[in-house]
């Protein structure tokens, strides 16, 4: 299942203790993309999940370089991990119960956009032995 949700991909800032009364913009704009992504109901699944960040494309750009970059790689500031943080902090209070992502992208487009895949994951009943695992003999004594 493809659910797409039209919100621009913010990172999440490093902030300070500062903030709490500074109110710099880049903090500010992530506030207002959590409450965005809360006040649609983004839903990111704990395991399976391929997210898709779309990020818009500077309005300077000539119509001819928009219409090569559409759909193209995304390999400049902000990166994925800061991309990713803010989403799960946004849609889970405790993100730690994520457990397994099945892909992340982060493409141009002409609008911000955020699309989540649901992939069926891989049951996990059972882990093989790694070389450190398996019992090894017991050396004679």
């Amino acid at each position: 299942m493809i659910k797409t949700y039209l919100i621009t991909p913010v990172p999440k800032p490093r902030m300070t203790q500062r903030d709490r009364w500074a109110k710099r913009p880049a903090v500010m704009r992530y506030w207002a993309f959590c409450e965005e992504v809360r006040a649609r109901g983004v839903q990111v699944p704990v395991s399976g999940a391929s997210i898709t960040f779309v990020r818009p494309m500077p309005k300077s750009w000539s119509a001819k370089r928009q219409r090569e970059m559409d759909g193209a790689p995304h390999q400049v500031r902000p990166d994925m991990s800061n991309l990713l943080k803010a989403l799960e902090d946004a849609v889970y209070g405790e993100d730690s119960v994520i457990w397994q992502y099945a892909g992340l992208t982060k493409l141009w487009g002409y609008e911000g956009a955020i699309i989540v895949e649901t992939v069926d994951a891989p049951s996990v009943t059972h882990l093989p032995p790694t070389p450190a695992t398996q019992s090894a003999p017991h050396p004679p004594r």
